[in-house]
Parts: C-alpha cells; sequence; structure tokens
C-alpha cells in the first residue's frame, strides 16, 4: 500500500507537503486497491444504502460572472427563468410521492429571489412535508440571511469552494468575488448549525497537484458533513469553452481520496460525472460515493440550467425515471435509502 495512505489512514488527515506529494503521484496509485478500500469505509457507515435527493433548480439568472460557468451574468446566449412558488411546491408533491425525503433548492445568485422569498419557501415545504430535509444551494449570502433561511427550516446548505488556493480562485473568478469571502460563508454556515457541504471541480483550469492539497487540507480542517467533487465540463459560451475537461479516472480517485479523509461523509455521485462516462455515477458510488440527486425540475427548466455542456438530464437523471435508477444501483449491491439521509453522528 502507498506509504502516504496508509498515513492518512492511519490519522484521517495529511500535512500539505503530504497531500501534495500523494496527489503528483496518483496516476500511480492501485486504483482498483483505493476504490476498494472508499468502497469499505463508505459500507462500514451506511452499509449498501444510497441516498437520494430531489434536486430542484429554482433559477438560472445569477448575477455573477464567474468564468467556468454558462449561466455566468454575461451570457447572453441563455434563456433565464425563475421558477414560482407554487411550481417549486409542485415538484416537491411529486418527489415526495415518488419517495424523495430531501429536496435540494439550487439556483443562481438571483437577487429576484429575496431572502424573505426564500425564507417563506422553505417555511412552506417544512409545514407541508415536515419529516423531509430541505437543503439549499443559492450561494454567497450575509450570515443574517442564511440564519434567517436557518430560522424557516433549512437544514443544509451546500456552497462548493471551487479551489482553496487564492491565486487560483482569481482564475476562475471575476475580482469582485474572494476566496476568504467564500470560505467565511463555509464557516459561518456550520456555526449557525446547518449541515455543510464543499467541494471543487476536478481538472478546472490551472488545477495542479498543489492546489489540490490546499483542497484537501482545508475539508479536514472544515470537516463539512458532505463534499461535492466532480469533472470541470467546459461550456461552449464561457472564457473557458476550450479548455480540456477533468476526467473521470481523476475523478474517481479524488472521490475515493475524499471517503478516506472524511469517512462519514455524504458524497454525490455527480450529475456531470454520469455526464461524462454512461457508467459514471455507479463507479463514482463503487469509489465512494453515497448520494446520487435526480432532476425533479420542470423538464423546461432542466434545459436552460446549462452550468455546462451536454448536461445529462434524461433518462435516469429525470427522478420520473427512479425505477431505472434503482435497478442501476441494485446492479452493483446498492440499494436506495428511504429516509432524509442525515449525516451520523
Amino acid at each position: 500500500m502507498n506509504e502516504r495512505i496508509q498515513e492518512l489512514l492511519a490519522g484521517r488527515r495529511l500535512s500539505f507537503e503530504q497531500w501534495r506529494r500523494l496527489l503528483a503521484e496518483r496516476q500511480e496509485l492501485d486504483k482498483a486497491a483505493l476504490f476498494s478500500m472508499a468502497e469499505r469505509e463508505r459500507r462500514r457507515w451506511y452499509g449498501d444504502e444510497i441516498y437520494v435527493r430531489g434536486l430542484i433548480e429554482c433559477s438560472n439568472i445569477c448575477k455573477n460572472n464567474c468564468l467556468y460557468c454558462g449561466i455566468r451574468r454575461d451570457n447572453r446566449t441563455v434563456s433565464r427563468y425563475r421558477l414560482d412558488r407554487d411550481t417549486i411546491l409542485a415538484c416537491c408533491e411529486k418527489g415526495y410521492a415518488w419517495g424523495f425525503r430531501t429536496f435540494v433548492l439550487q439556483g443562481g445568485e438571483d437577487p429576484g429571489m429575496t431572502p424573505a422569498w426564500v425564507a417563506e419557501l422553505v417555511r412552506s415545504i417544512k409545514q407541508r412535508w415536515p419529516d423531509c430535509a430541505v437543503t439549499l444551494s443559492l450561494g454567497e449570502q450575509e450570515r443574517s440571511v442564511y440564519q434567517l433561511w436557518f430560522d424557516a427550516g433549512a437544514d443544509r446548505y451546500l456552497l462548493r469552494h471551487e479551489t482553496a488556493d487564492p491565486a487560483h480562485y482569481g482564475m476562475l473568478h471575476p475580482p469582485e468575488l474572494s476566496l476568504a469571502h467564500r470560505m467565511d460563508c463555509l464557516r459561518r454556515l456550520k456555526e449557525i448549525g446547518y449541515q455543510v457541504g464543499a467541494g471543487f471541480m476536478v481538472g478546472s483550469p490551472g488545477q495542479t497537484a498543489d492546489t489540490l492539497a490546499r483542497d484537501f487540507c482545508f475539508l479536514q480542517d472544515l470537516q463539512p458533513q458532505m463534499v461535492g467533487i466532480g469533472p470541470f465540463i467546459p461550456q461552449k459560451d464561457t472564457p473557458f469553452a476550450h479548455q480540456p475537461p477533468g476526467t473521470l479516472e481523476d475523478t474517481l480517485v479524488l472521490l475515493a481520496l475524499v471517503r478516506l479523509t472524511l469517512p462519514r461523509v455524504l458524497l454525490p455521485a455527480t450529475t456531470a460525472l454520469g455526464t461524462i462516462h454512461p457508467q459514471g455515477r455507479e463507479l463514482g458510488i463503487r469509489a465512494g460515493g453515497n448520494v446520487v440527486m435526480p432532476n425533479l425540475s420542470p423538464p423546461a427548466a432542466r434545459d436552460k440550467y446549462t452550468l455546462y455542456d451536454n448536461k445529462l438530464h434524461t433518462g435516469d437523471e429525470a427522478a420520473e425515471h427512479l425505477a431505472g435508477l434503482k435497478q442501476r444501483l441494485a446492479a452493483i449491491g446498492c440499494t436506495v435509502a428511504v429516509g432524509r439521509g442525515d449525516f451520523p453522528t
């Protein structure tokens, strides 16, 4: 076994230099052994159960201009939309009938989705379906806004840090956004009491073993309950349109390393992973993942939420095909978990 993998298993953390060396050598790792270790860790905490979250893409309007994102402010080719309250509640109603017990409300940083509007929406969901968890993924906000939404009943918050290296962050984002503020948001969310999700893109322009080492050091210090990582996929109407995408193999290796670092973590096998390979999500689960997020959004909205090109949004990605997803998970020895699927304490 690789020496640094042994050290990671012994203490669940490495120094920056240890991470840098491990990540620089990651292509030489015994991947079958690594994935087997990660799958064992996942089964130790969760058995064969894979948690299914119902994703609702509420708005593709965003005030930010991140260089990698297809719904960036300056992309004039996007057909913009914002789902109204009744449409979102109808998505939840459908999802509840299908067995979903977590709803993930995701969107750009849309000024039209005011803090009070979101709070009222969260309260409505929790009143109608009190046995469900509500996860928000609505970007950077003031602490008072996060507190308002938590008090309204939100349980979890997803905010990928994207990179823990300040110079790399500056390559991916416009000058008005800062890594320091993003990290402050994540810490505030934890202080308030949310189950918190961070994460990064695999293979984003400018990513190196050094930047990845900083990501893992940040994750082991933050100790988030969720980590979302998936391959960078270029979007044709962004400045990174012609950059190479992240690879399946690299994403699987990093998923496994996250599982070994944070054994209890809720770790999605993402839509992006399913986009770059037809068995991407199953392979992600075999590498330590334990969450999938089928899309509950109205079909017309799915086509417009274009964070990257060729996004998977038909077949098993559509929540209507949950039965097919169950069959695919059964084929790799897993079952769909019923219930909220909270982080184990």
